[in-house]
């Protein structure tokens, strides 16, 4: 890789709520300035890092582990949950344990939650629906839909102001993982690209770095983080407030082990070995 004509690494940014806490320190910490930001859903962010079109960024964690011999994740820095994660639901008309045959309509915007879900009702439920996948708006989708998956912004709204409207069943997938295994869930993982990270290892040392301190920093300042976020937002700031600190943005151990128990349980048909290894910056693990 050339990086002789290029001073910035380009860095992925998900324009979702959920990453928030993960850049908004990065202008008080003043390191916003040192990175050429893209923001994207998280599926084509995904996409642009596997191709070469983003240096480092965030990757889906299905996407993570189908080219994880290309990518090395950093450690500490995720965005998951270790119980309730509020933003990718399955919305229902009917009990989940109901839905065998039934029309499930699959938001476009995240293979891993898609995954998950599709995990959790044939596995936990033992229900085989009939899915389909269409463009992540709730009203849409129950048109045609018995239930429906949705993440990000779109779940939040859907699960905190549409489904008590339409009188309609909130399962927070999050939640249904942590009873089923009783483990943390990672749906993002940060990553560089091999060929980056061997071209320009201080600098991907450095941003690791600035995205640790703007999480902490703004974990600190959770309430004016979540203020900032309720004046162009459709909810207010003390719900921001309890979302920013229901995520889990750590990437440790435990949460390791939920990508091993996620990847043992899907890889089969996701295309990636269930035994995957995930190799971390400074550092080798399983």
């Amino acid at each position: 890789m050339d990086t002789s004509r290029r001073t910035r690494p380009r860095v992925g940014h998900i324009q979702f709520l959920n990453c928030l806490p993960l850049y908004w320190g990065l202008a008080r910490t003043g390191t916003l300035l040192d990175l050429e930001l893209s923001k994207d859903t998280p599926e084509r962010l995904s996409e642009q890092l596997v191709a070469g079109g983003l240096d480092i960024g965030p990757i889906t964690l299905v996407e993570y582990l189908r080219h994880a011999d290309e990518l090395v994740a950093f450690p500490d820095i995720a965005v998951g949950c270790d119980g309730p994660v509020m933003s990718c639901v399955i919305v229902s008309q009917r009990p989940l344990e109901e839905l065998d045959g039934a029309r499930v309509a699959l938001g476009s915007t995240s293979r891993t939650s898609v995954r998950l879900a599709r995990l959790l009702l044939a596995e936990r439920y033992g229900v085989a629906p009939d899915y389909y996948t269409c463009p992540p708006d709730l009203g849409v989708m129950m048109q045609e839909a018995e239930a429906a998956v949705l993440i990000g912004d779109a779940a939040l709204r859907a699960s905190l102001h549409d489904a008590p409207r339409l009188g309609l069943r909130v399962h927070d997938l999050g939640l249904m993982w942590k009873e089923w295994t009783g483990l943390p869930f990672v749906f993002a993982v940060w990553a560089a690209r091999k060929d980056y990270l061997a071209a320009a290892p201080e600098v991907v040392a450095e941003v690791h770095a600035a995205f640790l301190a703007s999480r902490d920093l703004s974990l600190e300042e959770v309430g004016k983080v979540a203020e900032q976020a309720a004046r162009w937002e459709a909810f207010d700031a003390e719900l921001l407030e309890r979302y920013f600190t229901t995520l889990d943005f750590r990437f440790g151990p435990e949460q390791l082990a939920g990508v091993r128990e996620f990847a043992r349980r899907v890889g089969h048909a996701a295309g990636f070995p269930a035994d995957v290894r995930v190799e971390l910056l400074g550092r080798r693990r399983g």
